[in-house]
């Protein structure tokens, strides 16, 4: 029988790419029973599991479909889908339903759905196709600032609902789409830069606003920590820079190492622009926020609120010890003590009751999963595919670093779910999407 006469179930068993499906139906598995448990000692303990249910069910069978449906057509039509994903993340500001202080969620007779879970995957299939047509030029800095644009339109959107965690993906995906494609790496380290001052300076001036008595005790800490709100200390800090970089110039030029002008104020006007630009992000992060995202580094001098989250998550994975407590007997899940504990934190349920050895099984299975996809990537039969697998798997393998890390003491605590494992409909519609469109790759690698 001819491959065009095969089902899309015949292809799929013929061509089954067995590490990853075992690693796909242990994290499953895992995540439903974590969930299971996470809710046992609640009133509608069953609630969730359903929920979850519900959700793979329906996102299984969109999987299929995505994995008949030849990945290839989405590169003729990107910029009609992008829109239509602007759109839909433009409606939820106006229709959608208010939690927590974010409006993101559509809300249904039976069920809410999150739309931007659903464009963090179209965000991918426009950003490879966009790409793929501009492989030629993406050397030029202009065809990475249009890149970076088309990210930024769903960045900024998102950020009116406000909605900060499920923006962090979009960069990392993005950067790492850029650098497959060939792209000059010093625009990335631009980027990286330019990011890195403008999150990083507010959310250490709140980390030591947090230890009022080092600030006491330091001169030049203060110093430093005031500059933000002190115009003149940050003017000194830039005078003093720039003195610096002149120095070095001068330097170089000695030992006859040639450096142009050119980097050099580049190289400023990035520390001055992510410096300004801090101003604007300390800004749109509420100060919980900014304390639960830096407060990882010593959670106790906020024991009590932000830093509580982590605490109770670093004792629940401690107490699991190497074997675990055991399904459902938990103390810090089953009493409660433990915050988020089917979505952000579901990694500390696994790490309770399955202790280390579970714990570990789920690192390792989650690794196999992002390395098959990466090997996805890697056979896909055209560049397109590609970028496509690869930015799937860098959401996954994002996901998991921040996630797993986050619940650790290691991380921030971002809100960022465990993809696979977290409770959460329109996240697990999402991954199972991004699963079918990976299979539609792998399926078509030979024809």
């Amino acid at each position: 029988m001819s491959n065009d006469n095969q089902s899309i179930f015949t292809k799929i068993i013929k061509n089954t790419d067995v590490t990853f499906l075992v690693s796909l139906f242990y994290l499953l598995f895992m995540g439903f029973c974590a969930i299971y448990s996470a809710g046992f000692s609640g009133v509608n303990s069953s609630k969730y599991l359903t929920t979850q249910t519900a959700a793979l069910v329906i996102g299984s069978v969109g999987m299929v479909f995505l994995a008949s449906f030849n990945y290839q057509y989405y590169k003729h039509f990107y910029k009609f889908i992008y829109v239509c994903s602007c759109l839909l993340l433009v409606s939820v500001l106006i229709f959608g339903l208010e939690i927590k202080g974010t409006k993101g969620w559509f809300k249904f007779p039976f069920f809410s759905f999150q739309p931007v879970e659903i464009t963090k995957i179209i965000l991918i299939l426009v950003l490879s196709a966009f790409i793929d047509t501009h492989w030629k030029e993406i050397k030029k800095l202009s065809v990475f600032i249009k890149t970076l644009l088309i990210t930024f339109g769903h960045f900024a959107i998102v950020m009116l609902q406000p909605d900060f965690s499920s923006t962090l993906p979009y960069f990392p995906i993005t950067l790492v789409l850029l650098y497959i494609a060939g792209a000059k790496v010093r625009y990335i380290f631009a980027v990286i830069l330019y990011g890195g001052l403008a999150v990083l300076i507010p959310l250490l001036t709140t980390f030591f606003k947090l230890q009022p008595e080092l600030l006491k005790n330091n001169k030049v800490l203060n110093f430093f920590v005031s500059a933000p709100s002190d115009w003149h200390n940050a003017a000194i800090i830039f005078g003093s820079i720039i003195l610096i970089i002149f120095i070095i110039k001068w330097f170089l030029n000695k030992l006859r190492i040639p450096v142009g002008w050119t980097y050099l104020v580049i190289f400023l006007f990035l520390i001055f622009a992510g410096s300004f630009s801090s101003v604007v992000v300390e800004k749109s992060l509420k100060e919980y926020q900014r304390k639960r995202l830096i407060v990882f580094l010593k959670p106790e001098i906020d024991s009590r609120a932000s830093g509580y989250n982590i605490i109770q998550s670093k004792i629940a994975i401690g107490s699991g010890q190497i074997y675990g407590k055991g399904f459902l007997k938990g103390t810090q899940t089953q009493l409660g003590f433990l915050p988020e504990q089917r979505t952000d934190f579901i990694f500390s349920v696994i790490g309770e009751e399955g202790g280390y050895i579970f714990s570990q099984l789920t690192i390792i299975f989650y690794f196999l999963f992002v390395w098959r996809a990466l090997v996805v990537a890697k056979h896909s039969r055209d560049r397109f595919g590609s970028l496509i697998a690869a930015g799937i798997a860098t959401m996954f393998a994002f996901s998991g670093i921040i996630n797993m890390g986050m619940v650790m003491g290691l991380m921030p605590v971002t809100g960022l779910p465990l993809l696979l494992l977290s409770y959460g409909g329109s996240s697990m519609l999402s991954s199972m999407f991004a699963i079918g469109i990976l299979i539609s790759i792998h399926l078509r690698r030979f024809y």
